[in-house]
C-alpha cells in the first residue's frame, strides 16, 4: 500500500516492451527466443566440446569455457523473464527480483570482462614469451584466475543493489529496458542517489574500464612483437591466432559502449532504441562467441560435428 510520502514499502517496476509495437510483441519475440536458443545451444556445445576433447584442455579454451558459462548465465538471467512478459503480459517485476537481476547482469558482465582480459594475457604470453607459456599459465593458475574474476565481480557489484534497497521509489515505475539495470532503476528513486551514482561509475571504471585499457595494452605489446618478425607470412600466421579473441572483445565492448552512450546521451531517442540496445548488449556476445570460436577452431568444429553425428545415430 502507498505510504504518506508516495512511496511503497515493497515497490514493483514495469518492464519496457516494444513501444509502438505492442500488438506485435508476441510475433516479434520469435527472433529474441531464437537468439536465446542459439546462444544456449552454441555455448553448451562449446562447453561439451572442450570437456570431451583432450586437445582443448589448454588455458585459452578453459577461459573460453568460462566465457561460455558466463554467457549462458547472463542470457538465462534476463531473456526468459523478457519472453514471459512478451508472451503472457507479465510486465510487473518486484523490487527484490529486480535488484537480484540487476546484480547478476552487472556482476556477470564484470566476470566476462575479466575473462576477456585473461585471454588477452594468454595470447600475449603465448606470442611474446612462448617458452614460458606452459609454466606461467597452468591449469591451476587458470582456475585461480576464474575464481578471482568471479570474486571481483561479486565484491564490486554487490553494493549496487544494497545502495538502492533502502531508497524510496515514487512516481513512474516504468523501466526503459526489458530487464533491470542499475542506472535505470536508480533514476526512478525519489531520494538522493549521489552515493549510488558515484559508486556505480567508480565500479564501472575500475572494472570494465581498466580491463579494456589492459586488453589494449596487451595487443600493443603483441603487435610490437609481431612486427619484429621478418616475413609477412609469419606475421600474419602469428597474429591470426588473435583474430577470434579480438572479435569476441569487440562483440562484448561495442554493445556495452553503445548501451552506455544511449543511457548518457539518448534521453531524446525513441524508447524502442533503449529496448533494442539492451537486448543487443545481452544477446550479441552470447550468440556470436561460440560461432566465432567454432569457425576459428577446427578441433571444436570436429568435436561438435562428431557429437551431432552420434546423436543422429542414436536409436529412437
Amino acid at each position: 500500500m502507498p505510504s504518506s510520502n508516495g512511496s511503497e514499502a515493497s515497490p514493483s517496476f514495469l518492464l519496457a516492451g516494444l513501444p509502438g509495437l505492442e500488438g506485435l510483441q508476441c510475433w516479434l519475440s520469435i527472433p529474441l527466443c531464437s537468439a536465446y536458443v542459439v546462444a544456449v545451444a552454441g555455448n553448451s556445445a562449446v562447453l561439451l566440446a572442450v570437456r570431451l576433447e583432450p586437445g582443448l584442455h589448454a588455458p585459452m579454451y578453459l577461459f573460453l569455457c568460462m566465457l561460455a558459462a558466463v554467457d549462458l548465465a547472463l542470457a538465462t538471467a534476463t531473456v526468459p523473464r523478457t519472453l514471459s512478459f512478451y508472451w503472457f503480459d507479465s510486465r510487473e517485476i518486484g523490487l527484490g527480483a529486480c535488484l537480484l537481476q540487476m546484480f547478476l547482469i552487472h556482476a556477470l558482465s564484470a566476470v566476462e570482462s575479466a575473462v576477456l582480459l585473461a585471454m588477452a594475457v594468454d595470447r600475449y604470453v603465448a606470442i611474446c614469451h612462448p617458452l614460458r607459456h606452459a609454466a606461467v599459465l597452468t591449469t591451476g593458475t587458470t582456475a585461480k584466475v576464474g575464481l578471482l574474476a568471479l570474486a571481483r565481480g561479486v565484491i564490486f557489484f554487490l553494493p549496487l543493489p544494497l545502495l538502492l534497497l533502502p531508497l524510496p521509489f515514487c512516481g513512474s515505475r516504468a523501466l526503459s529496458h526489458s530487464f533491470c539495470l542499475h542506472q535505470d532503476v536508480m533514476n526512478l528513486a525519489c531520494a538522493n542517489t549521489t552515493p549510488s551514482v558515484v559508486y556505480g561509475l567508480t565500479a564501472i571504471l575500475l572494472v570494465m574500464g581498466l580491463d579494456a585499457l589492459l586488453i589494449c595494452l596487451s595487443y600493443v605489446l603483441i603487435l610490437r612483437a609481431v612486427l619484429r618478425l621478418a616475413a609477412w607470412r609469419e606475421r600474419l600466421k602469428v597474429f591470426s591466432t588473435c583474430v577470434a579473441h579480438i572479435c569476441v572483445v569487440l562483440a562484448f565492448y561495442v554493445p556495452l559502449i553503445g548501451l552506455s552512450v544511449v543511457h548518457r546521451f539518448g534521453k531524446d531517442l525513441a524508447p524502442l532504441v533503449h529496448v533494442v540496445m539492451g537486448n543487443v548488449y545481452i544477446l550479441v556476445p552470447a550468440v556470436l562467441n561460440p560461432i566465432i570460436y567454432g569457425v576459428r577452431t577446427k578441433q571444436i568444429q570436429r568435436r561438435i560435428l562428431s557429437l551431432i553425428h552420434i546423436t543422429d545415430r542414436t536409436p529412437r
